[in-house]
């Protein structure tokens, strides 16, 4: 049986001394450089976890500039075989409200300057061009996870959505934000790509969940998106990630994952020209 290793990105809540047991703090460098953090290890439910800053411990690396594949590519070397990922996102539909969570299950990609693969021909990288699949983006095993999860904790959440991730880190005009409404986005966000991307690439079992923080520019009795409304709502609702992450390690930890596993690296082998 495959021995698990459950790396989670994002980290809001989830950096008190008291939620891990046996926790160290690791720095590391890739082939890609150095990850946005080092990376704490430690232990949730008997599992072995690392936490990694995908901003940075104070905040200070903007989507544009984070290390993504520097990200994944540290957590895959140290022995992860899930991602569980964290969002705070904007929501561009009534239905999805502030402070509901998601559990994603696609995305539509309007980034243009980050690199969205390992295999760039990057010196210390691996050989090939690789088309990896995307109709599903996300690990569906580990969103079952993440969505039962979710239940029982009495507040708001989707079992699915479709995220837009925008380059940053400026928000969205109103005639942006009213065009990815019709274009059939749910939400919009800045970090979830190349991050899934390179997940899928990496073989892993990637899972995200969003929290709605605001309802970008296109609402008009609501105030537009901006850092103070963000911050807040991030502070007042953080705990509900955090609940789902932990209760999701515990759910991952009970079943085996040896044909999820190697169905996800089946697929990466197969995609390697």
């Amino acid at each position: 049986m495959v021995k698990l290793k459950i790396g989670i990105i994002g980290g809001t809540g989830l950096d008190n001394p008291e939620i891990f047991t046996n926790k160290n703090e690791v720095s590391v460098t890739t082939p890609y450089g150095a990850p946005s953090s080092s990376l704490i290890t430690g232990q949730l439910h008997g599992v072995d976890v690392v936490l990694l800053a995908r901003h940075g411990r104070q905040h200070e690396t903007n989507p544009s500039s984070i290390n993504y594949r520097a990200n994944i590519h540290a957590l895959k070397e140290i022995g992860c075989t899930h991602v569980l990922a964290t969002n705070a996102c904007g929501s561009l539909r009534d239905e999805y409200r502030v402070g509901d969570l998601i559990i994603l299950d696609q995305f539509i990609d309007k980034t243009f300057k980050r690199e969205c693969t390992f295999y760039s021909g990057y010196e210390g990288g691996p050989k090939g061009v690789m088309h990896i699949p995307m109709g599903h983006p996300f690990c569906e095993d580990t969103r079952k996870c993440m969505i039962e999860a979710s239940k029982g904790f009495g507040f708001s959440f989707h079992e699915k959505g479709t995220i837009v991730i925008i380059e940053g880190p400026r928000f969205s005009t109103v005639a942006e934000s009213k065009m990815f409404r019709l274009w059939g986005a749910d939400l919009i966000g800045m970090t979830t790509v190349p991050e899934v991307c390179l997940a899928k690439e990496a073989g892993l079992c990637y899972s995200a969940v969003a929290m709605v923080t605001d309802y970008d520019s296109w609402k008009e009795d609501e105030p537009h998106v901006s850092v103070e409304i963000v911050g807040q709502r991030l502070r007042d609702n953080a705990e509900k990630a955090t609940k789902v992450l932990l209760k999701a390690v515990e759910l991952i930890a009970q079943r085996d994952w040896d044909d999820v596993i190697k169905r996800h690296k089946d697929v990466v082998d197969g995609s390697v020209m």
